[in-house]
């Protein structure tokens, strides 16, 4: 029963009710013997022994952001209550002040909020309730309440995490194995599956919390409890409208999986702190991106060289455990932009900076490079190399190892066999393999054949030329059928070598799944390709595209292209990934927005304005889908996928004659595959859309691996032809 003002807890006199929960109610009391006002928490009988856990778990934790307790006990009648320290304050976000918070004092309160569980952590207690209410802002700063549910255990990873005992298993709020406790918009995957959890549960918890203090909205807001526990085991939330560093720090404290994530509090605050110094540092990981060498040689043409140069000491490094490098795409986009090292820096979420040139006569090379640490822009090594052209892999090699013994991690000597005119070919290849027009594109073909022929024992060539050809089939140059087998070949050769070349596991799994539809050989070949120390964001972006989402596995699609932009920010292939992803999990808003800042780094991709065109038009701004697709075709028009789908916008927005008008400027044959199946798919014309299906099934049309979760073929799910046509491609 509630107690009314003047009822007696002990020697304490209640004075106002405060608030309640799911776990009793809190008053305003007054302790005469030290006359002072106290909180005291009361429940039911059963709830005792779980008051007097929580009050041995307070009493561990004498901390500055921690509310105090002073009493627990038990009343004649029955009701067991926490006498506490009386907060003057309100919590951290509520209904009342709902947020956004400013930057500065939401870091100021997220590293007390930091400070507080990483107190609690070193003492094997995890808080499992963390959340808004339970966070309270008085004059002192933060003040962190409730460790009702809180658990005594392993608090670190590092701690063995198989053990059984029982005090590693004890639950202070007298849970059972196998039942979820906490608050469902608050909790871990793993307590809303009822797994065992950690201090890393806290984290994915703080990072939730996080989210809504930056953005005043909550990560993961269902219509119902259990909906919302669902969407934060298998969804990702919408893209953290902060700054850069805020979002990433965020973004890895909501890791899906524990071991993804910050591993400890300590890890967390770090990352904060580098935030609030003005660092470029998201976290406590060590990072550089090396930009492309300057090329300083009379022949333009040697800029193939350069390039390739930095290229090699990105792929070097990325063999570093603990070193975060951004990807050459990322790093190459400062091309020529002479813009400052610490803008750079920050965009790139990195604190130190490779910077270099190289002039080359005849057989003489002479190769500069300095590190350069971003947030003073002191060097932090610098040299200068005089050699032949015999010695490039050395060099490569000892700028490497210095960077290492800079930045204090380990560098694993690799063995060097590879012939210099090959190696040279290679660069080249990979030069022109990055401008895809179909003269560069021939161009990359003929260097990398060059290059094999020199040294038959080189494997990057032979995976060079297989993404080559997956370039050709991707952007719809070639037929599927024509140019599969040819990368199939290609890439086998380069395995025979090298069975480790992620490269050229990911396009086996692109032709396994695309013209085979075997989804169990091409999760081996990706199980192989994501097994690298490293693994290159274009592998995880084929990862996503190619395999996991046909399968439906949307959020883990969504989660492999942000751990991509991790590493390679500015990549307009990985953002389009992304976009996408958001597109085919009916996350329109978050797509539009995603496709939006993509634009912002390059306002000519003609893919993002696409993902950025069909969520639109399925979020119901048809007029804005109509300009983003002619956007798509006046960039693309060799994409009939495009013109297809601007012929739908069209009919969406009632224009049928300015859609007739599209379709039959597409009246060719071989175009009526799966983009006419989306113009059908809107127009409503059943039987041509299913004819349009079962052409693009025939030809092996690479899209149509995306048609399980398109929007446009909802209304036609239970048609049998449906289910005929997953079944031919083992997705039923």
């Amino acid at each position: 029963m509630p107690l009314a003002v003047g009822d007696r807890l002990g020697p304490y006199e209640i004075l106002e009710p405060i608030g309640a929960g799911g776990m009793g109610a809190v008053y305003r009391a007054r302790d005469p013997r030290l006359n002072r006002d106290v909180a005291i928490k009361v429940s039911a009988a059963q709830f005792s022994e779980r008051f007097e856990r929580e009050a041995k778990a307070i009493a561990a934790l004498n901390h500055a952001h921690i509310c105090q307790v002073y009493d627990v006990g038990a009343s004649p009648s029955g009701l067991g209550y926490l006498v506490m320290e009386l907060i003057e304050g309100a919590p951290i976000i509520s209904k009342e002040k709902p947020g956004p918070l400013p930057p500065e004092p939401a870091l100021r309160y997220a590293l007390q909020i930091c400070d507080a569980l990483e107190a609690a952590h070193k003492k094997n207690i995890t808080h499992r309730d963390l959340k808004p209410s339970n966070i309270l802002i008085s004059e002192a700063g933060v003040k962190l309440l409730d460790f009702g549910l809180a658990k005594v255990g392993t608090a670190s990873l590092r701690a063995a995490p198989h053990s059984d005992s029982e005090a590693e298993t004890q639950s202070m709020g007298l849970t059972q194995a196998g039942t979820v406790v906490g608050t469902a918009a608050y909790m871990s995957p793993e307590q809303a599956k009822a797994e065992e959890v950690d201090a890393r549960s806290d984290i994915f918890s703080f990072g939730l919390v996080l989210y809504e203090m930056l953005s005043g909205r909550r990560a993961f807001s269902r219509s119902s409890a259990i909906e919302t526990m669902a969407a934060i085991v298998r969804d990702e939330p919408a893209p953290l409208n902060a700054a850069p560093n805020f979002a990433v720090t965020v973004t890895r404290c909501l890791r899906k999986l524990p071991a993804d994530r910050f591993q400890a509090m300590s890890e967390v605050r770090a990352a904060l702190e580098g935030i609030r110094q003005g660092t470029a540092l998201p976290h406590s990981q060590p990072s550089i991106a090396v930009l492309p060498f300057a090329n300083m040689s009379r022949d333009a043409d040697d800029e193939y060289f350069s390039d390739g140069l930095a290229e090699e000491i990105i792929n070097a490094l990325t063999q570093v455990k603990g070193l975060k490098v951004i990807a050459r795409t990322s790093a190459f986009a400062f091309k020529g932009k002479n813009e400052d090292v610490r803008k750079i820096a920050e965009t790139l979420g990195v604190s130190n900076v490779l910077e270099g040139s190289v002039r080359r006569s005849g057989n003489r090379l002479r190769i500069t490079a300095q590190l350069i640490h971003a947030a003073d822009g002191t060097h932090l090594w610098s040299q200068r190399y005089d050699r032949d052209m015999t010695d490039v892999f050395a060099i490569q090699d000892e700028i490497g190892q210095a960077i290492s013994e800079a930045l204090q991690v380990r560098l694993a000597p690799r063995a060097r066999t590879v012939n210099v005119e090959a190696y040279q070919l290679y660069l080249k290849g990979q030069y022109h393999r990055e401008h895809p027009s179909p003269a560069s594109l021939a161009k990359a073909k003929e260097l990398f054949e060059q290059a094999f022929a020199i040294d038959p024992n080189y494997a990057p060539a032979y995976s060079g030329l297989a993404g080559y050809y997956y370039t050709l089939t991707g952007l719809a140059m070639e037929p599927t059928g024509d140019v599969a087998p040819l990368a199939k070949a290609a890439a086998e050769k380069a395995l025979a070598i090298d069975p480790t070349n992620s490269e050229a596991h990911s396009v086996l799994g692109i032709v396994a799944a695309i013209c085979d539809y075997d989804w169990k050989v091409a999760e081996e070949h990706y199980r192989k390709a994501m097994a690298a120390e490293s693994v290159p964001p274009v592998v995880r972006h084929r990862y996503a595209l190619n395999y996991l989402l046909p399968l439906g596995r949307v959020a883990e699609s969504i989660g492999q292209c942000r751990l991509a932009l991790e590493t390679d920010p500015l990549s307009m292939l990985v953002h389009w990934g992304l976009a996408w992803s958001m597109y085919h999990a009916k996350q329109y808003r978050e797509a539009i927005d995603s496709a939006r800042r993509a634009l912002e780094i390059d306002a000519n991709y003609h893919l993002i304005w696409f993902a950025l065109g069909l969520a639109q038009l399925s979020a119901g701004f048809a007029e804005e889908a109509v300009i983003s697709l002619n956007r798509v075709v006046e960039l693309s028009p060799w994409w009939y996928i495009g013109a297809w789908s601007l012929a739908a916008a069209y009919h969406r927005t009632g224009d049928r004659e300015r859609s007739q008008e599209w379709a039959h400027k597409l009246a060719d044959p071989h175009s009526r595959t799966f983009g006419a199946a989306i113009f059908y798919a809107a127009a409503g014309e059943v039987d041509a859309m299913f004819e349009a299906l079962d052409a693009a099934h025939r030809q092996r049309e690479w899209n149509l691996v995306f048609v399980r979760n398109l929007p446009f073929f909802d209304p036609y799910r239970a048609d049998p032809r449906w289910q005929a046509l997953l079944r031919g491609m083992n997705l039923a």
